[in-house]
């Protein structure tokens, strides 16, 4: 007698779609099986990235994934009733869910294996393509290994879009007792969420990219540095690591090789300063989370003062796929010198929040209205900010500008970690410029004076712009202001704060009491 398998039902366990019930959600499916004597094999995905469909549960069929969503306790009975665990038509389905139009169209390379599998599963990860990378490493010198990623054009996922392969060149040839790997899980920027979702969905690929990373330079010990805000993401990164180091991927002797490498993940305080690298050392050190005088550079004296690579997530979790599929295949993606994919995500005033993986070139209007849907509340959107709360503010007439590096930076802004949070007509952009002064005052670390007291003063600056007092004299010192900012703070911080508010000044004069842009 064959005993037919139980009905596989996935209900993200992700931090996003338990904020919204995916728990509750679980927990009543499993009830309502119980009660109508159905056996379910009921597993905790990672999210699909469509946040506005969570909680979002699917169903494996015959014919694939089929989605229904969103979907509250409530709604179960009448999911059963409507015979769900066959994949029958409802009014919260979706059909497969490949077929979505938002997920149809992208192009997900380090997200390919989100929402397919178990995150802490070492056999869903395999079979899903999983170690494939590290697999192949294993018979590559550390030069050869640099050499891939260097020609695959990968750079620095975080914001400064730095050549990743001349980080770990540097570090490789750096004189050192010994070398470490770091993740900069620090993920701080305003509609950001792709590092906490790789955390929580695929936390192997993180695992695997930094094992690679280690190969490639010779480091034997790394860490993750992440926020406290982020608990779900430890706790899964925690198991994880157990996990991977259980089965041969992590400790003294990696795969049998003789080399060893292994992690431990770090939980900091929260402070946004803590994202920028020398400053994430320091508190990795268990000292006040303050810039560092650079040089020399964490490539070569960074961690407890040895060569150190530090990179990203996403970083880190695109270096599999490109071991696996081979730097030709990762570098045809994209356009100019940005090459491969980057996770944007959709977050603000928009109707469809959440993340798309696509090549670089797209527009914004493409991520706005293709995938978005527009904004939220059906007003016309306004302005965007890209590249997190120190990003420019991109207008609509630059919404058909390819999104890439170099042209971002060509017309004063950047791409950052990927973060798109958009504002109908009805934002003041001049408040918004204040916000990211006095955000740069809040989050300051104090170590210069620029950052320190230049961002409280130019709060007050356009206070008085926006109150319309000495307004020609008060815009004239706001550009000296901006320029000791940008030149004259010790990191990024203090030196992208004139980005928003130069950005608002160019293209939204009138919320400023100007008539023609302010340009400088």
């Amino acid at each position: 007698m064959t005993r037919t398998a139980s009905p596989r039902v996935l209900v993200p366990i992700d931090s996003s779609a338990l904020s919204v019930g995916a728990e509750r959600v679980a927990q009543a499916i499993t009830r309502e099986a119980d009660r109508r004597g159905l056996s379910i094999d009921l597993v905790r995905n990672g999210s699909r990235g469509l946040f506005w469909l969570e909680p979002l549960v699917e169903v494996e069929t015959p014919a694939g994934r089929i989605a229904y969503g969103p979907v509250l306790p409530p709604d179960v009975p009448d999911l059963f009733d409507a015979g769900f665990l066959s994949g029958r038509p409802h009014r919260l389905g979706h059909g497969l869910s490949d077929h979505i139009p938002y997920l149809a169209g992208q192009e997900r390379l380090t997200f390919a294996r989100m929402g397919l599998t178990d995150p802490l599963s070492l056999n869903d990860y395999r079979a899903n393509g999983g170690f494939a990378g590290l697999d192949r490493a294993m018979s590559m010198s550390g030069e050869e290994l640099i050499r891939e990623v260097t020609d695959a054009g990968l750079r620095g996922r975080g914001g400064a879009a730095f050549p990743t392969g001349v980080k770990w060149a540097t570090v490789r040839q750096a004189e050192g007792r010994r070398k470490y790997v770091v993740c900069n899980a620090d993920e701080g920027d305003s509609g950001t969420f792709s590092d906490r979702m790789l955390m929580e969905g695929d936390p192997y690929c993180l695992i695997e990219g930094m094992t690679i990373a280690a190969l490639a330079v010779g480091a034997t010990a790394g860490y993750i540095y992440t926020r406290s805000e982020y608990p779900h993401a430890c706790r899964t990164l925690a198991v994880a690591i157990d996990r991977a180091r259980e089965a041969g991927y992590l400790g003294a002797d990696v795969l049998g090789s003789g080399r060893a490498f292994d992690l431990e993940v770090r939980m900091g305080a929260g402070a946004y300063i803590c994202g920028e690298e020398t400053s994430l050392l320091e508190s990795l050190e268990g000292k006040p989370g303050l810039v560092r005088f650079k040089p020399p550079l964490p490539a070569v004296a960074g961690l407890f003062g040895q060569p150190t690579v530090i990179n990203n997530v996403i970083s880190l979790a695109t270096v599999p796929i490109i071991l696996a599929r081979g730097a030709a295949f990762y570098r045809d993606y994209g356009v100019g010198r940005s090459h491969g994919t980057l996770p944007f995500q959709l977050a603000g005033n928009i109707r469809h929040g959440g993340l798309v993986e696509k090549a670089f070139g797209l527009t914004l209007a493409a991520l706005l209205y293709d995938y978005g849907g527009g904004s939220a509340n059906g007003r016309p959107i306004r302005a965007v900010q890209v590249g997190g709360p120190l990003g420019a503010y991109v207008p609509e007439s630059q919404f058909e500008v390819p999104l890439d590096y170099e042209t971002y930076s060509r017309m004063g802004a950047m791409i950052g970690h990927g973060g798109i949070v958009a504002f109908d007509d009805t934002v003041d952009m001049a408040r918004m410029a204040r916000y990211a002064m006095e955000f740069c005052a809040l989050e300051s670390c104090g170590k210069c004076t620029p950052c320190r007291i230049g961002s409280r003063r130019g709060v007050e600056v356009i206070d008085r712009i926006i109150a319309d007092q000495e307004r020609a004299a008060n815009l004239a010192l706001l550009e000296s202001l901006c320029d000791t900012l940008e030149y004259g703070s010790l990191c990024a911080l203090g030196g992208m704060a004139p980005y928003p508010v130069r950005s608002a000044l160019r293209h939204f004069p009138q919320d400023f009491g100007v008539e023609t842009p302010v340009l400088f």
